[in-house]
């Protein structure tokens, strides 16, 4: 109870309208369940959609494990059939009048049995199917259902039909547009579809232009930010000024692995659970390729009474405040927060160079940009690598320091295809675990001189190849490195099946899972969504259906019944040494 009213006024805390839709879906929800009861028919066990819940508005919020569930990739064309079949439908039949009598019992009903015929034909496998008949006490159930529904429809009730007329966060938003920054590119982040739809429409009827939102339903969001940031994606010669957006409306879909550095303004609608968030929203502007010489943040903070219920803001400023007694950090989210209260967070000034955050989709993102920036407008440069034979190495000068000695940079691919990269010192020891500050540590401009190689370069290559196998070796083999999305994925639910054993929650499908993950690698799409799903804590039990989900639709590993064994490949190398 107390997990459904918090996140309930966390929908509320982003705005009006996506808290009236929040509560217009649980009374259907509870209807659905009642229809069920009521007809004796099984009930559906699992997450239910917004897609389906109400046809005007989705819910497919990037932070979502029931999104992650919901494969409306796969499914996209026929959601899409209905959807708009739906609506067409909703528009010619109901009137204005009609639409505040659909906030009535009759009429939830009425959706709840047409919302369930859908679950029980067209979407039978998204679920598991409960016998009404093994409940105890059906009447007391539906009691319950029933009440808390009327109790819900007269909050409806009481709401009325939300007016952004009266919305001052709006205007709030409207006035930083117009007034602030009239011309300036602006980001806007929010956790929720709805509200991405709720803005876009209210600021294109407040005649503010070069508009767009994305969220996770998006068919192709890189085609927004290509529009919104045409100079850092290489689009500018494409996108016309007609066509180049000023405003970015949208969900964390975008928080990771967009390039967005045109912009150098963002807006936190709301304020995201995690902290992490926080970063990897400022992070799509505070990278390569920024011009502004400063960026600027504002954040909309909770109304007061909503601040008193879940402390959101209280509980962000705690765990920025634990991060920076680690790492430390100089952004600043909240203008009253003591200077330099979370100093060097992700900077690494306190040494820290390793952690859990550096997973497969910081070292890909950045090794993209590297590659893109090299070779954009070179196409010399780029067919020249491209066609560089294995085991090909370089040395450059370089100047010691404590946490970056001389020594040797390898870059090999693992018998079992894993990519991996290590930094060793001259006397053959690791130097760091990130695979990421390895990465950084390599850049160089174009036409960096080589210097002569040391004649430890290839003793320490071998070293080095020799550790890579080692660590994989004893990290689990295939599994990769303990910081990627495989290992970690693969050992929590290990741990959350061996704490489940003998219960329901332990099916035939997530133990197929594990040993598909096991066996094979992950297909990338899986990776990007159980990283995102781990950052922002995820717990078993989601963690498992979402597994199970992703294997359902084939998009969990690329499974292969013949796989080789390869030997170890070593790609290049680059000496770290004086010149001298």
């Amino acid at each position: 109870m107390t997990f459904s009213r918090t996140n309930l006024f966390k929908r509320l805390e982003s705005s009006g309208v996506a808290f009236i839709q929040s509560i217009e879906r649980h009374i259907l929800r509870n209807f659905i369940y009642l229809y069920a009861l009521e007809q004796g028919l099984d009930i559906p066990i699992g997450t239910q959609e917004a897609e389906l819940l109400d046809t005007n508005n989705n819910d497919e919020d990037a932070d979502s494990v029931a999104a992650a569930l919901f494969d409306t990739e796969t499914e996209e064309d026929d959601f899409t059939t209905l959807l708009q079949g739906e609506r067409e439908k909703e528009l010619t039949s109901f009137s204005t009048d009609d639409e505040k009598a659909f906030k009535t019992e009759k009429l939830f009903r009425q959706r709840a049995e047409s919302i369930y015929q859908e679950y029980k034909t067209r979407y039978q496998r998204r679920f598991k199917w409960l016998r009404s008949t093994l409940f105890v006490d059906i009447k007391k159930l539906k009691r319950d259902l029933l009440e808390d529904a009327k109790a819900l429809i007269n909050i409806l009730q009481q709401c009325g039909e939300w007016n952004p007329q009266k919305d001052e966060k709006l205007a709030a938003l409207i006035k930083l547009l117009t007034e602030i920054h009239p011309k300036d590119k602006v980001l806007i982040f929010t956790q929720f579809a709805d509200t991405v739809r709720y803005l876009a429409d209210n600021l294109r009827l407040s005649q503010i232009t070069h508009v767009a939102g994305v969220t996770g339903q998006s068919k192709d969001p890189t085609v927004m930010t290509g529009r919104f940031s045409p100079m850092s994606n290489g689009k500018r010669e494409q996108i016309s000024s007609s066509d180049e957006l000023r405003i970015l409306i949208a969900t964390d879909v975008l928080s990771e692995g967009h390039n967005l550095q045109d912009c150098a303004i963002i807006v936190n609608w709301d304020l995201p659970w995690a902290i992490i968030r926080l970063i990897q929203r400022a992070g799509r502007v505070d990278r390569i390729g920024q011009n502004a010489d400063k960026i600027l943040c504002y954040s909309f903070l909770p109304a007061e009474g909503v601040e008193r219920i879940i402390n959101l803001r209280g509980r962000l400023r705690k765990r920025l405040q634990e991060n920076a007694e680690v790492v430390g950090t100089d952004e600043a989210f909240f203008e009253d927060d003591d200077a330099r209260v979370i100093l060097d967070l992700y900077n690494e000034k306190s040494g820290v160079l390793d952690g859990e955050e550096d997973t497969e989709v910081d070292l890909t993102s950045e090794a993209f940009q590297i590659w893109k920036k090299a070779t954009d407008g070179n196409p010399g440069l780029k067919k020249t690598i491209e066609e560089m034979e294995n085991v090909v190495y370089s040395t450059r000068a370089h100047t010691p320091q404590p946490v970056q000695p001389k020594g040797v940079l390898l870059y090999m691919k693992t018998t079992e295809g894993n990519d991996s990269l290590i930094y060793v010192d001259r006397d053959g020891n690791s130097v760091t675990q990130s695979q990421l500050a390895v990465l950084q540590v390599a850049a160089c401009e174009e036409f960096t001189p080589a210097i002569p190689r040391d004649k430890q370069h290839h003793e320490l290559v071998n070293k080095g190849a020799e550790l890579i196998a080692e660590e994989e070796k004893n990290a689990g083999g295939q599994l990769g490195r303990p910081s990627g999305a495989r290992f970690r994925t693969y050992e929590r639910l290990k741990s959350y099946v061996q704490e489940m054993k003998g219960t329901l929650f332990v099916s035939e499908e997530l133990l197929k899972a594990i040993d598909e993950i096991y066996r094979y690698p992950l297909r990338q799409s899986a990776i990007d969504t159980l990283n995102r799903q781990l950052r922002s804590g995820i717990n078993n039990q989601q963690l498992a259906e979402l597994v199970v989900a992703l294997r359902m639709d084939d998009r969990l590993c690329i499974v292969t019944e013949e796989l080789e064994k390869r030997e170890p490949q070593i790609i290049c190398s680059l000496g770290l040494f004086s010149n001298s």
